[in-house]
């Protein structure tokens, strides 16, 4: 995927709010040896490091734009590598984090096991991501994207979300020695003050995998009619989206 560091971060304030719910949920000990996948700009990394005690932290990403942006400090390193070839290294880890970033990663029922194998004895995992099956916002690209001309634009390629229910991670967790479980979802309201803000929300996210595969000209005749159809499910300013998200917690 090709991230616009610039267009992600105008909501920056929105998508960091589930940060301190998720990092409330994890038990602070002295020297964590943590991982932060899809760190992103890394802004949030930092955050994440100074709240743990003489901890170290990497944080990974394949966005070299992204990590353009990182900062730099000691015990606090960032890698430009995918989160799908860390999880070929055998290292471990006390603390796995991951903030909006795993439902890029296709097959959570294989995703998961995968990563809780990479956690030391004792270890935590802290995961967040929108629930976007449930989000109208990706709902309404999901269907736009499998009707003509856009189909055939696509050559019937979409990207369905990866994300399962709360049941499901809560077996997966279980089932692969998790304790301590906290599961929910928590709605985290985005409130329009202009026209096309839910659709620049979604732009910077999940319609970047659509952009990459459509020429100029298609791109633009999909953003018109998206724009058209966001606007007839929100037709005033002011409007509330109830954007969903996922938050997950587990000792190991």
């Amino acid at each position: 995927m090709t991230w616009d560091p610039k267009k992600y971060n105008e909501f920056k304030e929105d998508r960091f709010k589930p940060f301190g719910d998720l990092t409330s949920h994890i038990i602070n000990k002295p020297n964590l040896k943590i991982i932060d996948l899809g760190c992103g700009t890394g802004e949030l990394t930092k955050k994440l490091y100074d709240l743990f005690t003489n901890s170290t932290v990497l944080g990974v990403d394949s966005s070299a734009e992204m990590l353009a942006k990182a900062p730099s400090q000691a015990n606090l390193e960032f890698r430009k590598l995918s989160i799908t070839d860390l999880l070929k290294e055998e290292t471990k880890w006390d603390l796995i984090f991951s903030n909006a970033a795993l439902q890029w990663i296709d097959d959570h029922y294989e995703l998961f096991p995968k990563i809780i194998s990479r956690i030391n004895s004792g270890g935590q995992l802290a995961v967040q991501m929108p629930q976007q099956n449930e989000n109208v916002l990706n709902k309404i690209l999901l269907n736009l994207v499998q009707e003509e001309p856009f189909a055939s634009y696509l050559k019937n390629w979409t990207r369905p979300s990866p994300v399962l229910t709360l049941d499901e991670y809560a077996k997966i967790l279980f089932e692969n020695g998790g304790k301590n479980l906290v599961l929910y979802e928590k709605v985290y309201p985005l409130i329009s003050n202009e026209k096309d803000d839910f659709f620049d929300f979604i732009s910077g996210s999940a319609l970047t995998v659509y952009q990459e595969r459509l020429n100029t000209v298609e791109f633009e005749e999909l953003t018109t009619e998206f724009k058209r159809r966001i606007d007839k499910y929100f037709p005033t300013v002011p409007s509330i989206y109830a954007f969903k998200r996922l938050i997950l917690y587990a000792s190991f």
